[in-house]
Order: C-alpha cells, then sequence, then structure tokens
C-alpha cells in the first residue's frame, strides 16, 4: 500500500483498550496495526531435568526469604488484577 511506514509504539493493555506508553503525534482517527510479542513458551518434559529445575527453584527460595517486617497480604490482596 502506498503512503505507509512502520511506526514502532510501545503499548499495554489496560481496560480492554491499548494504552501508548509515551506521547503521541498521531491525528485522532488514525488507524493502524498492532502486532504483539509474545515470548515462546518452552516446556520442559524430561522428568531428571524438571525435577533440577524445582530443585534450583526451592534453593534460590531459601536463599532469598521474605523479610520478616515484609507486609502481611490478605487473600484479596493477593488475587488483586490489574
Amino acid at each position: 500500500m502506498a503512503g505507509i511506514s512502520e511506526v514502532t509504539v510501545r503499548v499495554v493493555y489496560h481496560g480492554g483498550a491499548f494504552i501508548p506508553k509515551g506521547q503521541l503525534t498521531f491525528e485522532e482517527g488514525t488507524e493502524g496495526l498492532v502486532v504483539l510479542d509474545q515470548p515462546e513458551m518452552e516446556f520442559v518434559v524430561d522428568p531428571e531435568e524438571r525435577r533440577r529445575l524445582l530443585a534450583d527453584l526451592v534453593a534460590d527460595m531459601r536463599r532469598n526469604p521474605l523479610p520478616p517486617n515484609s507486609p502481611k497480604l490478605t487473600r484479596d490482596q493477593m488475587h488483586e488484577r490489574g
């Protein structure tokens, strides 16, 4: 298509709309195409590798415990969305 140039705009999806992260200079009503970057999911199926990854995760958690004075969250706070 003639007259189309590519512009990259960082956005965040919130409240059912893509909100730009920064100032835009487009005129009201300008149309565009949104292409989302999604990291590829990698699944580990080897039982030994899964055990090793879990052991590493638990070891990291033990090396970095929550401070004793960290705030106690309610169940509702832990499950808040948005």
